[in-house]
Formats: structure tokens, C-alpha cells, sequence
């Protein structure tokens, strides 16, 4: 899958959430009316952009955000930014301090579910178990499809490592971000 059909489809299903259903039951109706291919195609894009957001400062910032950010908070919170949209995934991806002009940080709103959204990164194993009717068919057709594949994994590049608990370091880094996050805190 290329990556304007990809997010062409993470378009598609923002368009589609609403009152009647979540952003991710969207992409899991969409995945799943296409081919098992595509599906499988569909989780390979989405591993490469969810990799790239492997850095510490898209940690920072999911740790700002959240209060706290667990190794399985942060698979998520990377989910929650692609489930934003191309767009703001470029932002991010550019600037991680970008998120302080992201409606729900700048509202204060609860931005945990949105950006912390676990279900999205298994939509694509979702939608296979509705065309197949099976929980192992995913995981048997995912490891036979990488096996074909001649992509080459490189390890991420994460930056330089900084302490999240250091508010100085975090006002340097995501200053914007900081502000918003750390305001009750002194300087």
C-alpha cells in the first residue's frame, strides 16, 4: 500500500467516526471490506509510520501529555498521532512540540483516549478476523507476508536519550509543550 492510500483510508475513517461509531471501528469496516492483502499491506505502512515516531522526543512529548508514559503507553500514544491523520503525523513526526497547538492539548480535554488510542493498532488484525473468522489467521498470514518481503529492518534512531522527569530539560526541548503541560509546576 502506498502511503497516500494509506492515509487516504485513515482519512476515510476520521470522515466516518462520529456518534454511531469510533474512528477505529471505522478503519476495521473499511480494512475489512478489502482483501486480505490489503490488509496485510495496510499493517505494513502502518508499522513503518509507527517506527518512525520511535524517538525520544515524541516519548517527551507523549509523557508531557500523559503525565507519565509507559513502553506500552508510548505503542499507543504513536498509534493515537497516526489515527490523527497525515497532517498532524507530519507535524509530529517534524516537531514533536507541535502538539501544543493540538485542539485537545490546547483544551486541556481529556486527550488520553484520542491520543493513547491502544485498539488502532490492531485494527488491520481486527478486520482480518472478519473476513476469516479466525484469531490466528492475522498472525500465520502476517509472518508468511513479512517472510516474502525484502524490506530490510533498521533499527530506530532515536535521538539523544534525556531525562522526562527533568522539567528543565523538558521546557528546552518542547517548550511550547512544557508550558501547557508543566504550567503549575515552577520554574
Amino acid at each position: 500500500m502506498e502511503t497516500d492510500e494509506f492515509w487516504h483510508l485513515i482519512e476515510a475513517a476520521r470522515s466516518q467516526a462520529g456518534e454511531r461509531r469510533t474512528f477505529d471501528q471505522a478503519l476495521v469496516e473499511l480494512l475489512a471490506a478489502r482483501s486480505k492483502r490489503e490488509i496485510l499491506d495496510y499493517q505494513e505502512q502502518f508499522d513503518e509510520l509507527h517506527h518512525a515516531l520511535y524517538r525520544w522526543d515524541v516519548w517527551a512529548a507523549a509523557y508531557l501529555i500523559g503525565g507519565g508514559c509507559s513502553d506500552d503507553s508510548f505503542i499507543d500514544f504513536r498509534a493515537g498521532v497516526i489515527a490523527q491523520g497525515r497532517g498532524w503525523y507530519e507535524r509530529i513526526a517534524l516537531d514533536p512540540d507541535e502538539l501544543a497547538e493540538h485542539p485537545l492539548v490546547v483544551t486541556a480535554a481529556d486527550a488520553h483516549d484520542d491520543l493513547f488510542y491502544e485498539s488502532v493498532n490492531y485494527s488491520a488484525r481486527y478486520a482480518f478476523k472478519q473476513l476469516t473468522g479466525g484469531e490466528e489467521d492475522f498472525h500465520q498470514a502476517w509472518e508468511h507476508y513479512r517472510s516474502t518481503r525484502a524490506r530490510e529492518q533498521v533499527n530506530a534512531d532515536m535521538g539523544e536519550d534525556f531525562d522526562f522527569d527533568d522539567d528543565e530539560q523538558m521546557r528546552h526541548r518542547l517548550p511550547r509543550l512544557a508550558a501547557l503541560c508543566l504550567q503549575d509546576r515552577p520554574v
